[in-house]
């Protein structure tokens, strides 16, 4: 059972995000003599950093169709910092058997969930393939983020004589939530502030998300226990009261006062009434705006990439060299890239990124840039897909001579540029910075950073290579907020992190470039949602779908055939 000493508010997690797809098919392989096939879609997902594909679930099966519209759902828990591969393969289905080997194969799709929730209206099409010379159809897809995860609650409550405790003055109470398990354990899910003297608190209203309360079954007993708060640590148990989240949705009223008991002195004092009773002051029911609201309503990440081409890197041309470009594998400033745009990009539409360099001289007079394109068009800095920022990179490395000293400034203050043209809600840029060493132009960059604060802009800095990065964690304001001149940072928008700390020990790359964006995009889903909320910007209406996609209710075209019948098909 977990205890008040185990809880750490800063640790704690609640559900992921949950994304519910719908799934149809059009114009499918016919593949039954005297009928039309009866498909069934099953859904893989790929594990982080591996390659193998593991069956998540499957779609009902519906008889004699070829444009079957599936009424079972998928439902995935979405993590923004994770490149979540995916992986369709539709059937036809013969017999009763759930072995798909002894059932017709229809065509396959993979895609990623981003893919999904980035398309206009987070739909998408796409065409099924694995069968040559065939046309296999198409499979189409419609997300959509759960409501039972998304709905916070704020609540206020008092107690009224409370018992107690303290033998040289009043009790200093607070509140521990616990939500049920179906076990019949408990989970803890919030605490109170302390009280101090007080046997008639009232504590400050505090919000809650409700799956966090009771995991979407509003009938799920919530506990409530009272303490009197010591300083060491050996909290005196005051009493309980258990309640729901139906009961305490109904706000302040004779059902929300609940008595406080204490079940020892309750079986040894036979006049024991209660040991205080606690009331409820107030109550509301919020649904919050998520990062999933945003990408689905058309808000587009802004992808720009800025490369340290300074002289400590090495020679590219020496396989000492952070930029070498070996024919066998890739060097850990393109590991870097291609970990974090692959995921950005399924987020931007036109997948066109803005790519620069820093620290180099350039090409014909030698001139020192800290922020030149890698494209070498000035009017035009943006590659097409990150295949084409790593093309463009290569070919940097063959044009411009690598100098210093390693200034940060210029590039985050070109972004901001941009970043300060849209605040509307309808863009949001990252830029990434891959870098091997310290930051020559600290005080410029701090000042760039809290400048950047206020606009629509995060900025991920990986460090590769063996420097000691200390400084970098001035940047990133997990701890203590960047400030310049007496200005501190609206937000903290700058993650750092050094790549050695991710590199797989066994050589694997796919597993050390996973690892990588896990932790170094993370932070960009509540970055968004923080200056959004700071500007009172709300989503816009889910985008619809795109004229020429059929619609996942398109009505089936008229057949002499009997209407379509759905049967189960479960692994």
């Amino acid at each position: 059972m977990a205890t008040i000493r185990d809880f750490d508010p800063l640790n704690s997690t609640v559900p992921a995000t949950k994304i519910e797809i719908t799934v149809s098919c059009r114009n499918l392989l016919d593949m039954d003599t005297f009928s039309k096939s009866d498909p069934v879609v099953v859904l893989y997902v790929q594990g982080l950093g591996t390659k193998e594909w593991r069956e998540f679930g499957r779609t009902e099966v519906i008889d004699n169709t070829l444009n079957p519209d599936f009424v079972r759902k998928f439902v995935l828990d979405f993590f923004f910092e994770e490149k979540q591969n995916l992986r369709f393969d539709v059937y036809n289905v013969d017999t009763r058997s759930s072995n798909l080997s002894k059932h017709d194969f229809l065509g396959q799709m993979f895609c990623t969930l981003g893919e999904i929730l980035g398309s206009t209206g987070s739909r998408l099409e796409r065409t099924l393939s694995g069968i040559p010379g065939k046309k296999c159809g198409t499979i189409l897809f419609s997300a959509e983020e759960l409501s039972n995860c998304r709905d916070i609650a704020t609540m206020q409550l008092c107690a009224n004589k409370l018992d107690k405790k303290d033998f040289f003055g009043k009790s200093d109470p607070f509140l521990v939530f616990y939500r049920s398990n179906e076990d019949g354990t408990f989970t803890i899910c919030h605490k109170t502030e302390v009280i101090k003297n007080n046997l008639n608190p009232v504590w400050q209203p505090f919000t809650i998300p409700v799956r966090a309360l009771c995991n979407g079954d509003y009938d799920r007993t919530v506990k409530v226990d009272v303490y009197d708060w010591d300083r060491d640590g050996s909290h005196d148990f005051i009493g309980e009261f258990t309640t729901s989240y139906r009961e305490v949705s109904r706000g302040q009223s004779q059902f929300n006062v609940y008595e406080v008991l204490n079940p020892k002195k309750k079986g040894k004092k036979k006049k024991y009434v209660n040991s205080g009773t606690v009331t409820l002051l107030s109550f509301k029911v919020e649904s919050e705006c998520t990062f999933v609201d945003f990408i689905r309503g058309g808000t587009q990440l802004n992808f720009t990439v800025a490369i340290d081409f300074t002289a400590s890197n090495g020679n590219p041309s020496q396989p000492t060299s952070l930029h070498y470009m070996s024919p066998y594998q890739m060097n850990a400033y393109a590991m870097a890239l291609k970990a974090v745009g692959e995921i950005i990009q399924d987020y931007d539409s036109d997948k066109h990124f803005p790519a620069y360099g820093f620290g180099a001289k350039l090409p014909p007079d030698g001139k020192i840039s800290h922020a030149f394109p890698l494209n070498s068009n000035t009017e035009t800095p943006t590659c097409v897909g990150i295949e084409g920022v790593l093309e463009a990179y290569f070919q940097s490395l063959r044009t411009v001579q690598l100098y210093g000293p390693t200034n940060f400034a210029p590039v985050v203050n070109q972004v901001a540029r941009c970043a300060a043209e849209v605040t509307d809600g309808s863009q949001y840029f990252v830029l990434l910075m891959i870098t091997d060493g310290v930051i020559s132009d600290m005080a410029q960059t701090k000042e760039a950073v809290v400048n950047a604060a206020s606009l629509p802009m995060s900025i991920i800095i990986v460090g590769v290579g063996p420097a000691e990065f200390d400084a970098m964690e001035e940047l990133d304001g997990d701890e203590v907020r960047v400030s310049s001149r007496g200005r501190i940072a609206e937000r903290d928008i700058v993650q750092f992190v050094p790549f050695r700390d991710y590199i797989d020990r066994s050589g694997n790359q796919v597993l050390s470039m996973a690892r990588l964006a896990k932790d170094v995009l993370a932070e960009i889903p509540d970055q968004l949602l923080s200056f959004m909320k700071s500007r009172g910007i709300e989503p816009r209406p889910p985008l619809p779908a795109c004229s020429d996609s059929p619609s996942m209710s398109t009505t089936t075209t008229t057949s002499t055939n009997p209407a379509p019948q759905e049967r189960n098909m479960r692994a």
